[in-house]
């Protein structure tokens, strides 16, 4: 299930870019959810753990991926951190319900994301509501953000 918190949340990671930097798994690039996330946000190809085909910038390392894409690999892999999903465009959201399809998953937003006109569901932490759609969702959101 996807949880929420809105707002200032002081033991969320607020740079993601940074703390992916310093702690990312070459096992975390080559995942198939990875490629798949890096494919589909970036329009990039992983090459291998170290190399990742950018149609903009050629031949990267991991670290040149999108602060988006940076902060969902995070989110796949880290259960033991909150990470800010404000780094992330609305062209994650779907990879962050996703992800919340396999295991439980907090994250912290500072905006409300567009999760699209799909059913999903998500706890709010700030209140407990449970919310299944954007419109339950920005009902709830406008009060934090």
């Amino acid at each position: 299930m996807l949880n929420i918190y809105f707002g200032d949340m002081p033991e969320a990671i607020y740079n993601t870019s940074m703390y992916f930097k310093n702690t990312y798994k070459d096992k975390w690039i080559t995942d198939e959810l990875s490629a798949r996330m890096i494919k589909s946000v970036d329009h990039s190809e992983v090459i291998d753990k170290n190399t990742i085909k950018s149609p903009l910038f050629g031949l990267i390392s991991p670290v040149g991926l999108s602060g988006g894409v940076k902060t969902l690999i995070l989110i796949a892999n880290d259960s033991k951190h909150v990470f800010n999903a404000s780094n992330c465009g609305d062209n994650c959201a779907k990879w962050i319900l996703e992800i919340a399809k396999q295991k439980d998953i907090t994250i912290n937003l500072r905006h409300i994301m567009n999760f699209g006109n799909r059913k999903f569901h998500a706890k709010i932490l700030n209140t407990g509501d449970i919310v299944k759609d954007m419109d339950e969702l920005l009902h709830v959101a406008y009060k934090f953000v």
